[in-house]
């Protein structure tokens, strides 16, 4: 009977597994350093102090709204304090008395908690739209104590989708507020009116009892005429396609309209800057020279009144202090 094979373990291998393996040495971690222990601990503190910082509770709007007597509204729900209005002093508004007093008796009469309307003033360019505005918050807010005091929220036209947020944030506050949007219009297919709309009239919370809108457009209808025309020239319903836009400035309680001035409404406007102002000059030079401003202008308007006021100034070294 034939013995097995047996199997036969290579000599190197037999060798190396008898070899016995070295004892791998440990090294024992360096010991950290004075300045490796500061870091670390300098780090976790400027973590611990972001995360405090980002869970302590923030001011909102409203807390803050003491702070200025004007704000403007940015769309992320931030109201940023104006501390100086660029205004006019209204006496100085000359040749729109009228629609001055008007403007007046409408804001005295919401700052003191009464029934009020929307305003909208439309018409010529720098006849001092906006200006009666911010003269008319300036002149109710005089003696008034600061808890009393009304305040005046400008809003960008192209902020306008967000101005129902705005009134959820004015809603709550104990202070009176104008919402202030300067050279409102719309074009094209511009939809965003709809949320002006809403806030005028119609929505289901309404205008909150404490804020009043104001507005200022070159447009009596705040749509451009061919826009209407071409509405009523392209829709199935001509009527109802011009009447869903046209009837935006309708939700405006008061429209105060505002027409190129006469030759003595514009020299008026300039000798009572000119005398506020402390601009001295013989009064048929005055004349002249402001007519002839007006003539290179090509226009008349209150606007025109300032600038040529600013150049007469600046000619004769007279500083003008807002």
């Amino acid at each position: 009977m034939s013995k097995k094979p047996s199997k036969t373990v290579p000599r190197a291998a037999s060798k190396a597994s008898s070899r016995k393996l070295p004892i791998a040495a440990t090294k024992r971690p360096a010991a950290p350093s004075e300045h490796d222990t500061a870091d670390r601990i300098a780090r976790s503190l400027e973590a611990i102090a972001a995360h405090l910082s980002a869970a302590a509770p923030k001011p909102s709007a409203v807390d803050s709204l003491g702070s200025a007597d004007a704000f403007v509204w940015h769309p992320n729900g931030r109201l940023a304090p104006v501390p100086h209005v660029s205004r006019v002093d209204l006496g100085l508004l000359k040749g729109i008395e009228q629609v001055r007093d008007i403007l007046i008796e409408n804001t005295e009469r919401f700052a003191n908690g009464l029934p009020a309307n929307n305003a909208l003033l439309w018409g010529a360019r720098g006849m001092g739209k906006s200006s009666l505005v911010k003269a008319a918050h300036a002149s109710i807010n005089v003696n008034r104590k600061p808890a009393e005091r009304l305040k005046l929220i400008e809003i960008h036209r192209e902020d306008i989708e967000s101005l129902p947020a705005l009134m959820d944030l004015l809603r709550a506050s104990d202070f009176h507020f104008i919402v202030f949007c300067d050279d409102l219009s719309f074009d094209g297919n511009d939809a965003s009116y709809k949320s002006l709309k809403a806030v005028l009239e119609g929505g289901i919370e309404g205008r909150p009892d404490n804020v009043i809108l104001y507005a200022t457009s070159n447009r009596r209808h705040l749509l451009a005429r061919d826009m209407i025309e071409n509405e009523r020239s392209t829709a199935i319903n001509p009527g109802e396609a011009v009447e869903e836009k046209v009837s935006l400035s309708d939700r405006f309680g008061l429209w105060l309209g505002f027409h190129r001035c006469s030759q003595d409404e514009y020299l008026a406007m300039v000798k009572g800057y000119c005398g506020h102002f402390g601009i001295k000059l013989d009064e048929a030079e005055l004349e002249r020279e402001a007519l002839e401003w007006s003539t290179t202008r090509g226009a008349r308007s209150g606007r025109v009144a300032w600038q040529f006021t600013q150049e007469l100034a600046g000619r004769l070294g007279v500083k003008i202090k807002s």
